[in-house]
């Protein structure tokens, strides 16, 4: 179809070439001639249909001849004039780029085109990037595990003379710190390079595990460890801006699930590099080797992630129909504070994704801050090792329910044939899930503390169902604003979830203290609720580019 198409504009070419004259004459050529140089079917198709306006509305006004419709092209309506090429230097530089997919169809196509066909050179590079955040995010996980392993350690050595309130202190200070520093970032992060701040972030955070290491007070302990929840922010929003403008929205799902493997990747890594190293060289080296491991990757980091495929002279995987700047004009600098307002705390559908996150990490909280001690108390078991396997799913769980979650949005989407809300087809995926952790919680309750293995199983369909919907919101969040938003959407959204992961400690404990497990069962499962309630109306919840492409099909029709 695609050389039937070719065929037929070189005809078209040759035949009204001498009757069109001036700008008219110059964009029809180029339209033409995109249309040729087209690799990908669909990518040339569309180049096609869309040359068929220009050369009708030049015909009409300059001689009024009127161009037959071929047989086979679809009509489309006109394109916006901002989507015209302005000069054949230009189409020939875009020719002779390494190409992801033709930009030809703009925002109009973004929706409801299929996943687009990557060149081998760009799939090479992006896998590179892709890398880079996994193992660098892996690395804030590890940087920000380490003293929860090490402080064992800290409390047996009687140079430092500390108990466990003291270690109490520490660690209360770290997520208030960190869900604002999220917040900060993520708002102000988006005037700055996301690859350079993941880096610059990932290496003061191990600076900051080395300097807590030549410590030998209280109070030098909690300012740096306030210094490290302050630091960690940094990390997710980043990540969230890289995924977002190397992957295209219909493939996203999948590799925003990957990538959210880097949760358990460095939550696995700590207990082996923090722990193992305190236990056999002290516990100094329980935080210099994560801070040299950080400081490592944070090179590689710096050196293997790119901001967006531009920056390497690929063409973006999902092109924005802006208006072409003069050559040498310079993009002005995002205005956060208006991004803020207008794109994220003015939106609704930001507030309910935000306050569905808070109900969602206090059951995660409330899980892992609390199962041991419920095994102990409440189903017998002997020590706290022997609890600590039993929850042992719960990692391994969430990371092969991530990815399936990813992977079944993304299905979904692609399966829609462009109806419905791709933002919405991802909250069912979480509907779902939720459903999942609750019957998972009520489930647990009746196990027999003699079925071990039984339990480690029930743990491990927690974590499946529970970190999907902690992977899924954030992703929502992304696709629900524009690109340049993004961070302050994820930096809004990591804020409001780690303010329910602290009402998961004192709460939790006065509840567990006054009413018993059961009302600490039945706590978790109403959070559980509350959340299925808040996304109840978002459903059917159209994304950024779905909403772009509406409005631009309104605009089209109005002319």
């Amino acid at each position: 179809m695609c050389v039937r198409q070719q065929t037929s504009f070189e005809g078209l070419d040759q035949s009204f070439g001498k009757q069109l004259s001036g700008k008219a004459a110059v964009k029809a050529s180029i339209m033409l001639r995109s249309a040729h140089t087209q690799r990908v079917h669909a990518s040339c198709a569309r180049a096609s249909q869309s040359a068929l306006p220009v050369l009708r509305s030049a015909l009409a006004r300059r001689s009024n001849v009127q161009i037959r419709r071929l047989p086979g092209v679809v009509q489309p309506e006109p394109l916006p004039q901002q989507q015209w090429p302005e000069l054949p230097e230009q189409q020939q530089q875009q020719q002779h780029r390494p190409d992801v997919a033709c930009a030809a169809g703009g925002a109009a196509a973004a929706s409801d085109a299929p996943t687009p066909a990557y060149s081998a050179e760009f799939i090479r590079r992006r896998l590179v990037v892709f890398i880079g955040i996994v193992i660098g995010y892996s690395c804030y996980y590890l940087t920000r595990n380490s003293l929860t392993y090490t402080a064992p350690v800290m409390v047996a050595d009687p140079k430092l003379a500390m108990d466990i309130t003291q270690i109490g202190a520490m660690t209360s200070i770290f997520p208030i710190a960190y869900g604002m520093s999220k917040f900060i970032s993520g708002v102000l992060g988006a005037r700055f390079s996301p690859s350079v701040l993941l880096a610059g972030g990932l290496m003061a955070t191990a600076l900051i595990n080395i300097a807590f290491g030549f410590g030998t007070s209280l109070a030098w302990f909690c300012v740096f460890w306030a210094l490290n929840g302050t630091l960690q922010g940094v990390g997710g929003p980043c990540c969230a801006r890289i995924l977002t403008t190397w992957f295209a929205s219909k493939e996203r799902g999948t590799y925003w699930g990957m990538w959210n493997i880097a949760h358990n990747l460095g939550g696995f890594a700590a207990p082996l590099v923090a722990g193992g190293f305190a236990k056999s060289m002290g516990w100094k080296w329980g935080m210099w080797a994560p801070g040299i491991i950080g400081l490592v990757v944070g090179c590689f980091v710096l050196f293997a992630c790119k901001d967006k495929p531009e920056d390497l002279g690929f063409p973006p995987v999902e092109p924005a129909a802006e208006k072409p700047k003069a050559a040498g004009e310079a993009k002005p600098k995002p205005n956060v504070l208006k991004q803020l307002l207008n794109n994220v705390l003015k939106n609704p559908f930001i507030w309910g994704m935000a306050l569905t996150y808070f109900f969602i990490y206090i059951v995660r909280q409330g899980v892992t801050s609390w199962f041991v001690f419920y095994l102990i108390k409440e189903k017998g078991v002997s020590d706290a090792a022997q609890a600590a396997v039993r929850v042992s799913g719960l990692e391994l769980g969430g990371l092969v329910g991530s990815l399936i979650a990813g992977r079944v949005s993304d299905m979904m989407i692609n399966s829609s044939g462009g109806k419905g809300g791709a933002v919405g087809k991802r909250v069912q995926v979480v509907m779902a899930y939720t459903v999942g952790i609750a019957l998972a919680l009520l489930s647990f309750q009746y196990v027999p503390a003699s079925a071990a293995a039984l339990q480690w199983l029930n743990v491990f369909m927690i974590g499946f169902f529970l970190y999907g919907p902690q992977m899924l919101i954030g992703l929502c969040g992304a696709e629900l604003v524009g690109p340049d938003s993004v961070g302050a959407s994820e930096g809004f959204l990591g804020w409001i979830a780690y303010l329910g992961a602290a009402n998961a400690g004192i709460p939790l404990s006065i509840i567990v203290k006054e009413y018993g497990w059961p009302a600490y069962f039945n706590t978790l499962i109403g959070a559980c609720a509350l959340a299925l309630l808040l996304l109840s109306p978002m459903m059917n919840l159209k994304s950024f580019v779905q909403r772009r492409e509406i409005y631009m099909q309104r605009k089209l029709k109005g002319q």
